[in-house]
Formats: C-alpha cells, sequence, structure tokens
C-alpha cells in the first residue's frame, strides 16, 4: 500500500497535486488571465483619477479672466479716484468736485467746489452723490470677486467651486453697478455731454465696466461647462 503523503516523481514533473493535474499550458493560461485582469483594472481605474486634472485650456482661460479682472480694477478706481469726467468750455463735471474754469486767464487754477450752485440745480448734485456711490460700490464688489476668484484656484473639491461661483457673480453685480453709474452720469449731464466732452478717465471707466461684464459671464460660463462636464464623465477623454 502507498503512502498517501508520498508524492511520485511523475505527479511532480507533470503538476499533478491533489488529485488535480496542473500542467505549464494551464498555468500560463492563468498567467495570462491575470495580467489581463490586472490591465483592465488599471483602465478602469485611468479615467477617474483624470477627473481631477483641470484642463489646459480651462487653466488659461481662468488666468485671463483673473488677470482681465485685475486691470479692469486698475482701470475703474483711477477713474474714480480721479473723478473728472466731462469738460465743458467753462465747467468741469466730476463725481467729487464741480469746478469753473477761467478761459480768459489760462494759467490760473480752476475753482472747485463740492457744491454745485443753484444755477445748475440741486437735482444734479443729489444725482452725482449717487452716481459717486454706485460706481466705488462696484469697484469694491470687483475686488471682492476677484480675491474670490485667486482663492478658488489654490483650493480644491466643492469649495473652490463655490468661491468661484461667488466671485463671477460679484464680478456680474459691480459690472451692473458700473453700468449704472456710467448711465446715471450721462443721463443728469445730458445737456451737456457729447463724445468729444468726456475724458479719458470716463472712458477707463466705460472700459472697465465692459470688461467687468465680459469677465463676469465668462467666469460664469467656465464654471457651468466644467460642471457639466464633469456630470456628464467626459472629462479626461481625448
Amino acid at each position: 500500500m502507498l503512502d498517501r503523503n508520498h508524492t511520485s516523481p511523475v505527479a511532480l514533473s507533470t503538476g499533478i497535486t491533489g488529485g488535480v493535474c496542473v500542467t505549464p499550458s494551464v498555468r500560463a493560461v492563468q498567467s495570462l488571465e491575470l495580467i489581463r485582469m490586472t490591465a483592465i483594472r488599471i483602465m478602469a481605474v485611468a479615467p477617474a483619477a483624470q477627473k481631477s486634472r483641470p484642463f489646459f485650456l480651462e487653466v488659461v482661460c481662468r488666468t485671463l479672466i483673473i488677470l482681465c479682472m485685475a486691470l479692469s480694477i486698475v482701470l475703474s478706481s483711477i477713474a474714480v479716484c480721479d473723478g473728472h469726467w466731462l469738460l465743458t468750455k467753462q465747467r468741469m463735471f466730476g463725481l467729487w468736485f464741480f469746478c469753473e474754469v477761467d478761459t480768459e486767464n489760462s494759467g490760473a487754477p480752476p475753482n472747485c467746489s463740492r457744491h454745485i450752485g443753484e444755477e445748475v440745480g440741486h437735482l444734479l448734485e443729489y444725482g452725482l452723490r449717487l452716481c459717486r456711490c454706485v460706481v466705488s460700490l462696484a469697484v469694491v464688489s470687483a475686488i471682492f470677486g476677484l480675491e474670490l476668484l485667486v482663492i478658488s484656484q489654490v483650493s480644491e473639491g466643492r469649495a473652490s467651486r463655490q468661491r468661484w461661483r461667488l466671485g463671477a457673480w460679484l464680478v456680474l453685480l459691480a459690472a451692473g453697478l458700473a453700468a449704472a453709474g456710467v448711465m446715471t452720469f450721462v443721463f443728469l449731464l445730458w445737456d451737456y455731454a457729447t463724445p468729444l466732452r468726456f475724458t479719458l478717465t470716463f472712458w477707463c471707466q466705460f472700459t472697465a465696466t465692459f470688461l467687468f461684464f465680459l469677465n463676469g459671464m465668462a467666469a460664469w460660463h467656465i464654471q457651468n461647462m466644467a460642471y457639466f462636464l464633469s456630470s456628464s464623465g467626459d472629462v479626461g477623454k481625448p
């Protein structure tokens, strides 16, 4: 009677163990199956890992939006701080001061005051006060919006998306306030307003208002496109 624990040399050479015949070809097939399953698992994990990687074009667009926002804030700040937006032959109308220009003596400095006077009307004085408050709030809103846009780029996940969305809305709010201030100024001084009488600082504010609107809309659309792409699973595909 043979010992059950004894394995014959034939069984060892052919791979017979415990009553099951495992030939080298079977082992090769099992190894190939293991390699194939590992490759499939790697391919399934790779797209999920690529979802967190932003597009190069999206990064460039976000950077351009932030740079354009910084430029528009500088232009609007210069326009608001200077405040001299309309120049006629004898008067200079601004957000902060109303100046009388002496045309006979060109070397004399203009006589500036915060009070316009009864000859022009108190409605214009109150309207310019409202105008400078609105455009000042527009600059403040744009600064906070730019800060949120920058902070969103150094954070990740849901917090980053929320900061970017809130920053985009603040930029759009700044565009609305700046546009309201510019239109109020033009409406109040419609009798004196011509394209050639508006000063360079007024056109700086006009350009900044236009840039506020463009940057706000671009930031809002980029956020929506990134959300829809991530939800549809297209992120990471070539």
